[in-house]
């Protein structure tokens, strides 16, 4: 039997979004090459487009995006196998997002579609339970084809146990709230975080420190950097370009590594990964590396390696992270997966 640990899963767009997927696929990692062997389709599920894990369970959690949102979790076997542990529905259209509490209580999915957020209890066995809130933001951005009205694409629990952040591409803003454990309920703190007009902030990325986060703009291809206070309060910093590329720039998946020395930002349309060292005052673009494929939806870092999901281009490539300069360095051939959306180490 192989150790969990050594397993990747890996959502994409099934046939009911317009993809080629099944459902979630495993794959086999090898930690020292950074090899990844697919095998096979292990649930069949319609268009889980982002995976989460319980923090303490072998439990993996999948948004089924779909007009009538759902959300599916399963028990992971120890050789990548997922068996059904239950399907609730989201109460918003296409859910995008979801994560679990650092507890373990709570899982909150963003619904895009429905601009909102949907809370479940956890029990025990980390099934979900009736959905105890459904908190609907409301507005528009400046952008009338993307930003006629709210779309939550990501939500961000505090890791000590401090506001969540929610990320609203619709409305330029991240919100924040306090769970409160016991109900179940999402309580609002004010004033929430605009950005400029037209950002379409997509995905932020906290620093270890737990002082700094970065938040992508995707239909600005910007990162803006922030100052994070304890009450979850974002304060400018800095913002710069996405990419030094030119031609049409849609920045994805952001990350900063372990170490905090480097942050990563996939970008879709050139096909990159952009690496900026964060030893400065100015996020300093040191490398952008090309992926191989024009649309990198998604990538993890794990170990000393990145793995990146195209989704158009139906594979998932590796690279190799140089430890002190922080680039990435293409290993192999990429691993052919259809419609790949999100990769999970």
């Amino acid at each position: 039997m192989t150790g969990t640990g050594a397993i990747v899963h890996i959502g994409g767009y099934t046939a009911e979004a317009g993809g080629r997927a099944e459902g979630i696929v495993a794959a086999r990692r090898d930690p020292v090459t950074g090899a990844l062997t697919p095998l096979g389709t292990a649930a069949v599920t319609p268009a889980p487009s982002f995976l989460v894990r319980h923090p303490t369970l072998p439990v993996l959690y999948a948004v089924n995006e779909l007009a009538d949102g759902r959300v599916s979790a399963f028990r992971v076997a120890a050789d990548g196998d997922l068996a059904p542990l239950g399907v609730r529905p989201t109460g918003g259209a296409e859910p995008c997002h979801l994560a679990v509490t650092p507890d373990g209580g709570h899982l909150v999915v963003a619904n895009y579609g429905g601009g909102s957020l949907a809370v479940f209890p956890l029990d025990g066995d980390g099934a979900p339970g009736e959905r105890t809130d459904l908190v609907r933001h409301e507005g528009h951005g400046a952008d009338p084809r993307r930003q006629e009205r709210a779309h939550c694409h990501m939500v961000s629990p505090g890791p000590a146990g401090g506001p969540l952040l929610a990320v609203d591409l619709g409305t330029d803003s991240v919100y924040r709230y306090d769970l409160d454990a016991a109900t179940g309920r999402l309580v609002p703190r004010a004033p929430r975080l605009r950005t400029p007009a037209g950002t379409g902030p997509r995905h932020l990325a906290r620093h270890p420190d737990g002082r700094r986060c970065w938040l992508v703009g995707e239909l600005d291809a910007t990162v803006t950097g922030y100052d994070l206070t304890d009450d979850g309060a974002l304060h400018q910093r800095v913002r710069v370009d996405a990419s030094g590329r030119t031609g049409h720039v849609q920045p994805s998946e952001v990350a900063v590594d372990p170490r905090g020395r480097f942050l990563y930002v996939g970008n879709r349309g050139v096909g990159t990964v952009a690496v900026f060292a964060l030893a400065g005052a100015v996020p300093e673009l040191v490398a952008e590396v090309d992926t191989g494929g024009e649309w990198p939806r998604h990538f993890a870092l794990t170990g000393e390696h990145l793995y990146v999901a195209d989704e158009r281009a139906d594979m998932i490539r590796i690279f190799r992270v140089d430890p002190d300069t922080g680039v990435p360095e293409p290993l192999g051939e990429p691993v052919p997966v259809p419609s790949p959306t999100c990769v999970l180490p």
